[in-house]
């Protein structure tokens, strides 16, 4: 193994480093920024704004890492494949009669790792588990999207995708039972929670929001003309 080589696994193992304490403070900023639209949503609604802009980037930002991490990461694969040795070299070790095999441990840098931004958001869908949510329970391409509360059974770290449970289907609907969906994390809104500040939330006239009709389980798009009434709402 000459030095060249070396110093080329070292400078990228410097780089991943790097790569990494940058995605950390993203996910400051990200956090910064969520903080700020829980407690101040109207903001978004004032004219020049740019929270909602700020927030695309930031997370633009972190896939951007994300993936750079990836590449970085296997680039020092290729490396360190290359310089092991293929095959046995010199006298190899003759195994006393009786001791058992060795099991080949796997390195640091076989494993795969998770963006700390991505980590989190897989963290607060499983937690979701047991909770009520609103689902887009139709494809993205359909022609009219579908929204109903349902119940979260549970969520799939490795696939990102949540199995719900829709409690009371519509009599339209065909067979008599409840109705089980498997959908991506990108149809899920979860509601207020109960233990938070302020559940219910005062959503300027004109935004667009999805609401419940009375004594159903569906939702509906809405546009909110009075907000001074104190309901239980999604934003979208």
């Amino acid at each position: 193994m000459s030095t060249p080589d070396i110093a080329g696994i070292l400078d990228k193992s410097k780089e991943l480093d790097q790569l990494r304490k940058d995605q950390e403070d993203v996910l400051v900023e990200i956090n910064k920024m969520h903080k700020k639209l829980q407690a101040t949503p109207e903001v978004v609604e004032k004219p020049g704004d740019s929270s909602l802009s700020k927030l695309k980037n930031l997370y633009a930002h972190a896939k951007e890492l994300s993936e750079n991490e990836v590449n970085v990461s296997n680039s020092l694969l290729v490396q360190l494949d290359a310089l092991l040795p293929s095959g046995p070299q010199g006298q190899p070790r003759r195994r006393i009669e009786g001791e058992p095999k060795r099991k080949r441990m796997k390195s640091d840098s076989e494993i795969p790792r998770i963006p700390p931004a991505l980590r989190n958001q897989l963290e607060a869908c499983a937690s979701l588990k047991g909770e009520q949510v609103a689902a887009r329970v139709t494809p993205e391409d359909a022609d009219k999207d579908e929204w109903f509360v349902v119940k979260v059974i549970h969520f799939d770290k490795d696939a990102r995708e949540f199995e719900v449970l829709d409690e009371e289907p519509g009599d339209d609907e065909e067979g008599s039972g409840q109705r089980k969906y498997k959908l991506p994390m990108s149809a899920i809104i979860p509601f207020p929670k109960r233990n938070e500040p302020s559940p219910t939330l005062d959503f300027p006239t004109g935004r667009h929001v999805l609401a419940v009709y009375p004594g159903t389980t569906a939702l509906y798009k809405a546009t909110v003309v009075n907000g001074h009434r104190k309901v239980t709402i999604l934003s979208i």
